[in-house]
């Protein structure tokens, strides 16, 4: 249980590392934390022994095409949540993460033909409710909000597609290094343009900037030690840790406005979130009920 709460804890403190690294753009700070994240998972991969299985990946055509397509997915949804959270619109990243699980219940029933129980059913109702919501009031759709949830959703649709056990350590070295050479493009291109921030604006500024590989695996790390020791149910509940973080550090220490229509918007969110739980619950009861009468 603590390595889940730590490592959705520290995803939902992320916003206040981003905040910290000012002046560096979204394109920076992704591409970069691409760079930094691949260099350290190669180090880890020969600490750990599994340089094996990363070399095993290149022998499998659909493992790398699945792998690509994950690195590009997860490239894009770090891109948004880093524009979000340095741009002064983390409640928007906060939504988008409140909504993911819904998205992802509602591309299990699209793609692959799940079916959806009551509660999930209410759970999905009230998300789209919410969007039309925030939709009407704020005379736009929450694009940003859509765009983490369905790029996070589509990334796990596409992990849950790879077929073997692939270790986590593996399988985000592959994603790293599938976009680190546009990654490689960009710092290239904002340093021939003079607008590379990471040397240039003091040493503390550097380190931060280079510390984004170690805070993009550790967390990584952690949830794949709490996804060996507990249910998935479990798993699956401690999620929300990292959006209701990001909520708060919103509100209360970014100052973002709340006005009555978002409290609204997200109200409904949360009537959505609760379903989920309820549902997950008592699934996990009646599995255990089931194993115990085996």
């Amino acid at each position: 249980m603590v390595f889940g709460a730590s490592a959705y804890g520290l995803w939902g403190l992320l916003p206040l590392y981003f905040v910290a690294l000012v002046p560096a753009g979204a394109w920076e700070i992704v591409s970069l934390r691409v760079i930094f994240a691949l260099g350290l998972c190669l180090v880890l991969l020969a600490v750990f022994g599994q340089f094996g299985r990363f070399l095993a990946a290149f022998t499998q055509p659909k493992a790398l095409g699945l792998f690509l397509l994950s690195g590009v997915l997860i490239g894009c949804n770090w891109l948004l949540y880093t524009i979000a959270t340095t741009t002064g619109h983390t409640l928007e990243a906060s939504l988008g993460y409140f909504i993911n699980p819904i998205v992802a219940i509602a591309l299990g029933v699209l793609v692959l033909r799940e079916k959806l129980r009551p509660l999930q059913w209410g759970a999905v109702g009230l998300g789209l409710a919410a969007v039309v919501v925030m939709s009407v009031f704020y005379g736009q759709v929450p694009w940003l909000s859509l765009g983490l949830a369905f790029s996070f959703g589509l990334y796990g649709l596409t992990k849950s597609m790879l077929r073997g056990s692939w270790p986590a350590l593996v399988s985000l070295t592959m994603e790293t290094l599938a976009i680190m050479p546009p990654a490689a493009l960009i710092i290239a291109g904002l340093a021939r343009g003079d607008q590379l921030t990471l040397t240039g604006h003091g040493t503390t500024h550097t380190l931060l900037l280079a510390a984004s590989g170690v805070v993009t695996v550790v967390p990584l790390l952690l949830f794949g030690l709490a996804a060996a020791r507990l249910p998935l149910s479990t798993v699956g509940m401690l999620q929300y840790i990292a959006p209701i973080l990001q909520f708060l550090l919103a509100v209360l220490y970014l100052h973002e406005a709340m006005p009555l229509e978002r409290w609204l918007g997200f109200g409904i969110v949360w009537a959505a979130v609760v379903l989920l739980v309820v549902d997950a619950y008592g699934r996990g009861r009646a599995q255990r009920r089931r194993a115990r009468g085996a």
